[in-house]
């Protein structure tokens, strides 16, 4: 009787915690419904509106879809931020919107990368053709924040607030140390003595070759970016480099002595100039629309039959699906496919925003490309990084489009081969033994350091490797393959030397491209249609719930150190030969 009732409440429980689950995920399922159906509602702008930009918010190449973000669900709690195509449709928008007076400018840390702050602040600029008022008005303008708001008609920093210019610095975190306390030795090979990838795993400092391509990238990075301020400022770049130098913002005032803003001001005296330019009395409250819901309007205008599809190569190239922050070389392949037989595309623009990856997964789109550069034109975009894998997914495109920040090539590949023997044997006292048919039947086994025959097969193999990539990028670019080598080797550019080096044909934004698309089709009139498609948020929240809430929790766990957990974890992780860019190279 005992255990009758044991196994009696056993099950009991056993119900209602399964009804606990069941109601959970019908609740997502309804809410994510309803907020689906939300998103999908048009936004009425009254006159005389405020277009409030948001800028901190993530900016990613496409909105995302995440009708859970709002939702008390461990692991669905990012911001779901802003696609940089509605961003840039909604700004071109408002400029012949007669309901918009002007923009309201919000941003202190801006997240996202230098390219495409700098897409941002081009069509910023050209909004102000319409001769609508930006007013930017902030408490703290980190330097990529003050980037993008120096655009502004008028620049106002709180009275005591912070504007931060000091200038660029990039630093790289070495393991090496660390892999030789626990034991692990990593063993490289790789092609190219810039390919700098394996570097924080075999060194303690950066190498030489290393050091010169970063000062020469972050140099460059930073040429671009005072001379777009200096030109938005009036201000000479040399005063510029010299204010940052001798780091002379030091307090909201001198910020105004060197006219880098033009008042210091408390935000409801900015909110009083607002009603000022949107026409509305003191005793009237602004009249204000957000740029996510203002972009909720965007709608394909064009009912031509003509058509050009835009493909989002986001993230890092591996095989598989992929994600819409991963490139999976099976999703954008058929994606490329696809519009590749469809008669009523008329040209192809692959939009690339990758680090690199998977060389064989590299490989397999490159193919894909190819084949449509066949059919149509396939025109290339290089957002803020297109870089190794990146750029051996676009090289075979017609035309090449970067921005001057944009940061290419890397042309080169690499392996990485830990050895565990010390750690588990010495450090764990755990041995391994074994049988085998043949002397290579364990290559590249983890438990033993390899052997010289094993290290020539290997590094055959990426010869081999390395000389495909070569080859692909000279037959693209119509150069010699001594002349891509020369070039090559690892090396990574910046987008105003990858145009005269010859990696890539002018210096235009993600519209340019498009543009040119067309005119090399030789059509006018045309739809842009987006490929592959945005995954089912339901889907993905199904799929990599587990996932999301690992990581959810690591970050708690880890705080600013989760960045260097995610390094040694995808170095551990990674499978076959990698043409992948050095690891996050940030820029503060």
């Amino acid at each position: 009787m005992k255990d009758f009732f044991k196994y009696l409440f056993a099950s009991m429980l056993g119900f209602f915690l399964s009804l606990v689950v069941i109601f959970i995920i019908v609740f997502v399922i309804v809410v994510g419904a309803i907020s689906s159906l939300d998103d999908n509602k048009t936004i009425s702008v009254d006159n005389n509106s405020v277009l409030f930009l948001n800028l901190d918010q993530p900016i990613t190449e496409r909105t995302p879809k995440n009708p859970f973000g709002n939702l008390p669900i461990v692991g669905s709690d990012e911001k779901n931020g802003i696609g940089l195509n509605d961003l840039l449709r909604s700004i071109k928008r408002a400029k012949t919107d007669d309901n918009i007076k002007c923009i309201y400018l919000n941003v202190s840390s801006p997240n996202a990368g230098y390219a495409t702050m700098r897409e941002v602040r081009n069509a910023l600029i050209d909004f102000k053709k319409s001769h609508k008022k930006i007013i930017s008005y902030s408490e703290v303008y980190t330097q990529s924040a003050y980037y993008l708001a120096s655009v502004a008609d008028k620049i106002y920093l709180n009275p005591e607030g912070a504007l931060e210019f000091k200038g660029f610095s990039s630093e790289l975190t070495f393991f090496k140390g660390t892999l030789e306390k626990v034991g692990v030795e990593m063993q490289v090979i790789r092609v190219g003595n810039y390919k700098s990838a394996v570097e924080p795993f075999v060194l303690d400092k950066m190498s030489d070759y290393n050091r010169k391509q970063v000062t020469a990238y972050v140099g460059g990075l930073y040429n671009t970016f005072l001379s777009d301020i200096a030109k938005s400022r009036d201000i000479k770049k040399d005063t510029l480099y010299n204010i940052a130098d001798q780091y002379r913002i030091r307090q909201p005032q001198d910020a105004l002595n060197f006219k880098m803003v033009d008042g210091l001001k408390y935000k409801d005296q900015i909110l009083e100039e607002l009603k000022g330019i949107s026409g509305r009395t003191k005793s009237e409250n602004i009249r204000s629309v957000d740029i996510n819901d203002y972009a909720k309007n965007n709608t394909t205008t064009s009912d031509s039959k003509n058509k050009i599809a835009v493909i989002y190569a986001n993230g890092e190239i591996s095989g598989g699906e992929g994600n819409d922050n991963q490139i999976g070389s099976e999703r954008i392949s058929r994606a490329i496919r696809k519009a590749r037989l469809d008669d009523d595309i008329k040209a192809i623009v692959i939009r690339v925003n990758s680090p690199g990856g998977s060389a064989l997964a590299s490989d397999v789109i490159w193919r894909e490309v190819v084949l449509a550069k066949k059919e149509k034109p396939v025109i290339a975009s290089f957002g803020d990084v297109a870089a190794s894998g990146g750029y051996y997914i676009g090289c075979a495109a017609d035309s090449i489009f970067v921005q001057p920040n944009t940061i290419t090539g890397s042309i080169g590949v690499f392996g990485l081969i830990p050895n565990f023997q010390n750690l588990m044997t010495n450090k764990l006292g755990i041995t391994f033994d074994g049988v085998k048919t043949g002397q290579y039947a364990d290559i590249m086994a983890t438990n033993r350091p390899m052997t010289e025959g094993e290290r020539f097969i290997i590094q055959n193999e990426l010869n081999r490797i390395y000389s495909g990539f070569v080859s692909r990028v000279a037959d693209g670019r119509k150069k010699s393959k001594a002349y891509i080598d020369s070039i090559g080797g690892g090396h990574v550019w910046i987008g105003t030397d990858a145009v005269q080096i010859g990696l890539a044909d002018r210096i235009g934004s993600f519209n340019d491209a498009i543009n040119a698309a067309a005119r090399k089709a030789k059509i006018k009139d045309f739809k842009v249609l987006e490929y592959p498609d945005v995954i089912d948020p339901l889907k993905s929240f199904m799929d990599e719930g587990t996932d999301k809430i690992k990581t959810y929790y690591t970050k708690q766990e880890l705080g600013d150190n989760y960045m260097l957990y995610q390094q040694m974890k995808k170095v551990i992780a990674s499978s076959g030969i990698q043409a992948r860019m050095p690891f996050q190279a940030a820029i503060k």
